[in-house]
């Protein structure tokens, strides 16, 4: 799933808004929200109709990932169906040894292809409908891939600077990183842009072949090693 229009979005990329406020969090004085042993619930991983409660109104998530670690605030008055389908695949360990496989500087980080091609499968079809965009594709938020209306499942992306003319075409933001964006803007983006438009990973590749596929062929990206839900 490729995030729609972005070859010739790079080009008009402006920096007129300011990120918003990245507040130092205290995860560790919260409760952890956690899944089965390792962090994987693979019952639910392959059977995404049980991946279906509602998230908290506020949570945040931290990633524990091969550059460092980041934090990941959620509002889900932003976008309660994104923040929803967001909290339930971190839950589970969705993002677990997933990779960052299309990193293109002063645009964006993108991520979320499983890496078991079996538990990608599944979700390929478990679409969300789109949520209205509430806040603006600024520095620092996160939002959902998708190839159109409706279509959002599980990739998503962290904006890297002011990406708010992706706002009209229904990307929709439901958190923003709170701590350790300069982690975020340290992973491997020598690769470029993925197939078919470059020389990255190709998409279909990682989701029919997994890790094998990106350790093997682009070896310097950097993964999430884990991921954990503080809540209050």
């Amino acid at each position: 799933m490729r995030i729609k229009y972005l070859i010739p979005i790079i080009l008009m990329l402006t920096a007129c808004s300011k990120p918003v406020t990245q507040n130092k969090s205290e995860p560790s004085d919260q409760k952890i929200i956690s899944s089965e042993a390792g962090g994987v619930n693979m019952e639910k991983l392959l059977n995404p109709s049980l991946c279906n409660e509602q998230a908290p109104d506020n949570f945040k998530v931290r990633f524990n990932t091969t550059k460092g670690d980041f934090v990941v605030e959620v509002k889900r008055e932003w976008s309660p169906k994104g923040a929803d389908r967001f909290y339930n695949l971190v839950k589970n360990g969705f993002y677990n040894d997933a990779a960052f496989f299309r990193v293109i500087p002063g645009f964006v980080a993108q991520f979320g292809i499983n890496a078991k091609p079996e538990i990608s499968a599944k979700w390929q079809g478990a679409r969300i409908s789109d949520d209205p965009v509430k806040l603006s594709n600024i520095e620092g938020t996160l939002s959902f891939a998708t190839s159109g209306p409706n279509t959002r499942t599980t990739q998503l992306f962290i904006n890297y600077s002011d990406n708010s003319r992706l706002d009209s075409m229904g990307f929709s933001p439901f958190g923003n990183v709170i701590e350790g964006m300069d982690t975020v803007k340290k992973l491997y983006a020598e690769y470029g842009e993925g197939e078919p438009y470059g020389n990255g990973p190709s998409q279909s590749r990682i989701q029919s072949e997994g890790n094998n596929y990106l350790k093997t062929e682009f070896p310097k990206l950097d993964y999430i090693i884990k991921t954990e839900i503080f809540q209050n």
